[in-house]
């Protein structure tokens, strides 16, 4: 039986709800999967989880199953010429989504959409690992790993009553 959807989102699935310690501690988890990265995947010293680090999430599930991914992973627009491009009629369950925000990008996977926005399995979404809404205009690049199949197509989903779009990641 083929899988319905790829390894990495369920890696990525599996993180639902790790969220970043407060004030000036550190989630031992995040800074765990930083040091498994080692900085030259990260592209820095990655020192606390106060940094953002949407980035080094995706990084982390690419890792996990054994895909290589982008060199400096905590700049989330460098993940916007990784892989091959994905146009956004073809999205699939794990896609990564690059996004336009203020003060640089944000990264997570597409899990789904309504007619408004992405609903995307990142981290650093509200300090933790979320499924959030995020307007369509703010898609800056859709990307698939090289060599893997796309599997499904573009989900269809209703947007939630009550939930609003995400204005900021960070």
């Amino acid at each position: 039986m083929a899988a319905k959807e790829p390894a990495w989102l369920l890696a990525a699935r599996a993180k639902l709800g790790t969220r970043e310690a407060a004030g000036s501690a550190n989630s031992s988890t995040i800074m765990g999967w930083a040091k498994r990265l080692g900085s030259k995947i990260v592209g820095m010293a990655y020192n606390a989880d106060s940094v953002p680090w949407c980035g080094l999430f995706v990084a982390t599930c690419f890792h996990e199953v054994g895909i290589a991914p982008v060199s400096i992973a905590v700049r989330a627009k460098s993940w916007a010429t990784w892989g091959a491009r994905l146009r956004p009629d073809r999205l699939a369950p794990g896609a990564v989504l690059v996004f336009e925000r203020q003060g640089g990008g944000h990264v997570g996977f597409y899990v789904g959409e309504d007619a408004a926005a992405y609903h995307v399995l990142g981290g650093n979404q509200g300090d933790a690992v979320t499924v959030t809404r995020i307007a369509k205009d703010r898609l800056f690049a859709s990307r698939w790993p090289i060599g893997q199949p796309v599997i499904g197509g573009p989900v269809q989903l209703s947007a939630r009553a009550g939930v609003p779009l995400s204005r900021n990641e960070a």
